[in-house]
């Protein structure tokens, strides 16, 4: 049998709609969930007064195991449908949401945009909304849940949907692409299998609309890109660098160049889960040994590429941002840390250009004093050292970020254009 194609998914919406739960049921009616664990975790939720959280449970103690760095069983976070294979990319969570769709450590391919019948579209509704829009999310599934809390009314559908429609098409959306399905998760109802308490709905289930979603196109024929995750010395064999490829092909004999250093080698070996490779490829976690560099020549943050096409090294950049939580408000010249690929450093926000509006994308303001929660808006942006960092539009995975301040991430942005430093320039 051939590999079915993999997407990554993330699921998205207002704190209360019951993403977590949707998931859990998930899990467990294609079977990723076994009905031992699916006891065990009912049997925790219950001594805690909380059956009714029992899918919840899953991902909240894949959660808590995260937190405190204990592996978890892979399979709770996989799943299958009949034409993909599915990867859930995090336990749901504002802010985790935020920090993996951004920092780019897992692309989802897909989102499952969770909004409650009940309680109708609501202002994280709106953001994630559009925040899927901004960092490049095309597909979107939405699934209208707890149903089964409204007495599976169509009437009650069809007013969310009307209501979501506006709100998504205000983002950006094109809606003919759009999946609506009615859901209850705490049920079971049309999550994997149909149900006749929603008898009207003549539509897929929500696995069957997972499997409209397209597979991405591996980025193989884009020039090769690296971030550095980590770099070992290894007795006997040299520097041996750590990494994912997000785009290109690296194989052994190739000339490589790790930017911001300049330095460059030869690739001599490959290896990915103690395998020698013929080739890495986007995906790939891989180690592997380069004549000609020394460890301390490299760091974390840095990015290889082959001497032929190098990764850029930038001056300063313009970047799309929207603020997602910040006390107070942003000035000029605010300096926090980012999150690109694998690199943290400071940057400073050195001009508030405009103020957007982040249905439209219109000009609200001309250079604002300060950004607010909720404002979205184009900046200039000035690393306070050298960094690899590349154009959104050609390498999605190196042109994303992360703006994190006081433990939290305050606001996210893809780089539009970049400046390039000169060579030698500090």
């Amino acid at each position: 049998m051939a590999d079915k194609p993999h997407v990554n998914l993330v699921f998205i919406g207002h704190v209360d709609h019951g993403k977590s739960t949707l998931v859990g049921r998930l899990l467990y009616d294609t079977g990723a969930l076994s009905e031992q664990d699916y006891r065990k975790l009912k049997a925790e939720a219950d001594a805690q007064g909380k059956g009714t959280f029992v899918f919840a449970y899953v991902m909240d103690t894949l959660k808590e195991e995260r937190e405190r760095g204990v592996t978890i069983d892979v399979s709770y976070k996989k799943f299958d449908g009949k034409k993909n294979n599915f990867t859930i990319i995090d336990a749901p969570g504002h802010r985790d949401f935020v920090k993996n769709m951004i920092t780019g450590t897992s692309q989802a391919d897909a989102a499952v945009l969770v909004v409650s019948a009940k309680e109708g579209v609501q202002p994280q509704t709106k953001e994630h909304a559009f925040l899927a829009q901004v960092m490049g999310l095309k597909q979107l599934i939405i699934a209208v849940n707890k149903m089964d809390e409204m007495k599976y009314e169509q009437k009650a559908f069809d007013t969310l949907k009307a209501d979501l429609s506006k709100l998504l098409s205000a983002v950006g959306y094109k809606m003919d692409t759009i999946l609506f399905v009615p859901v209850s998760a705490w049920v079971g109802d049309n999550v994997a299998k149909a149900s006749s308490n929603l008898g009207w709905y003549k539509g897929p289930t929500l696995v069957e609309a997972l499997d409209t979603v397209v597979a991405p196109k591996p980025p193989t024929d884009k020039p090769l890109r690296l971030p550095i995750q980590d770099v070992y010395n290894i007795k006997g064999v040299g520097t041996v660098p750590v990494g994912r490829v997000e785009t290109g092909i690296m194989k052994p004999g190739d000339s490589v160049i790790v930017n911001p250093p300049g330095v460059s080698g030869e690739v001599k070996t490959i290896e990915m889960h103690h395998e020698q490779l013929t080739q890495a490829v986007p995906g790939d976690n891989v180690g592997f040994n380069v004549r000609g560099i020394n460890k301390e020549d490299i760091t974390r943050g840095d990015v290889l590429g082959h001497t032929r096409d190098p990764p850029t090294v930038v001056k300063d950049f313009i970047a799309q941002i929207v603020v997602l939580n910040h006390p107070t408000a942003i000035p000029v010249n605010y300096t926090p840390v980012f999150h690109i690929h694998t690199a943290q450093l400071s940057c400073a926000l050195t001009e508030l250009q405009k103020k957007i509006d982040p249905k439209t994308g219109a000009t609200v303001e001309e250079n604002p004093k300060f950004l607010k929660t909720g404002d979205a808006a184009i900046v200039k942006i000035v690393p306070t050292k050298a960094v690899v960092i590349e154009e959104y539009k050609k390498f999605p995975q190196l042109g994303r970020f992360a703006i994190r301040d006081m433990g939290q991430t305050v606001a996210a942005g893809i780089v539009t254009s970049v400046t390039l430093r000169p060579p030698g320039g500090k």
